[in-house]
């Protein structure tokens, strides 16, 4: 995760990262946004400062990217400031995964069911919050896990190319319970085609965490769940070799590395 302070020449990121922005504030102003990624992104105030947090997708491409923040003064005035990412490029590895022909060669009736879901979680991915409901650090859900595996790496199911995987995979035995990175609103909790039983958080601000492939669902859309709450059970449902939780991580349409997610300070209530 890195840091973007008030008027960096630029800021060096990676692909897939969560990146925070911070602007002291100034007298009067009663409001900022960045545009990124044609998207329209509120600050928060905390403190002597304003934050947010913007993703850098996996597949952004390499270079300079601008991103305009504009300051909203209690008397009218606007003052934009441009800053500069530059995005470097990562080199995702190959896997190839052997999974029931189901999930690679479809029905129409799946085929159908799937481009409907993926059509659904976009909808949710485009809907921007415009409060943060968490006020302490993201924590991994599961307990006594500290990293994941595969995150960005292109995959190869039965021998056919798909999309990166845009998660971390988490050890996890089927039955081991699964807890809310952090506090949000839950948006979606039901079962899914590809992703299995599966459940989305909004943290507000346009962040998401996704918990993928649990063998029990413990929330319901709309619930509130705070931290380390658990919002559900690992398993193996869905397209899957094995048990283990999916942990996705997305800024709007951007997907991100959950795990960049630990070190962004709390953006308040």
């Amino acid at each position: 995760m890195a840091v973007l302070p008030l008027i960096a020449a630029s800021l060096t990121v990676l692909q897939g990262q969560a990146v925070r922005l911070e602007i002291a504030h100034d007298p009067g102003v009663e409001a900022v946004h960045v545009e990124w990624g044609e998207q329209r992104i509120p600050f928060a105030r905390r403190g002597d400062g304003w934050h947010a947090t913007i993703g850098v997708d996996l597949e952004a491409p390499p270079g300079e990217h601008e991103a305009p923040i504009t300051l909203l003064f209690d008397d009218g005035r606007e003052a934009v400031r441009s800053e500069t990412l530059v995005v470097r490029r990562v080199d995702f590895p190959t896997t190839e995964l052997t999974v029931e022909p189901r999930y690679v060669d479809l029905s129409p009736e799946d085929q159908a069911r799937a481009e409907r879901e993926s059509r659904e979680t976009a909808a949710i991915y485009a809907t921007l919050t415009p409060e943060a409901y968490w006020s302490e650090p993201f924590i991994v859900p599961v307990r006594g896990v500290t990293g994941g595996r595969n995150f960005g790496h292109r995959r190869v199911f039965n021998g056919q190319p798909r999309a990166p995987h845009s998660g971390a995979d988490l050890r996890a035995a089927t039955g081991t319970p699964i807890h809310a990175s952090n506090r949000g609103r839950v948006v979606l909790a039901k079962e899914l085609f590809f992703s299995g039983n599966a459940v989305f958080i909004d943290h507000g601000l346009g962040l998401y965490t996704v918990y993928l492939h649990l063998s029990e669902i413990r929330v319901a859309p709309g619930d509130i769940v705070e931290r380390g709450e658990v919002i559900g059970l690992a398993g193996a449902t869905g397209r899957v070799t094995g048990p283990h939780l999916h942990w996705g991580a997305r800024v709007l349409d951007a997907r991100v590395d959950p795990f960049s997610l630990l070190a962004l300070a709390p953006e308040g209530r």
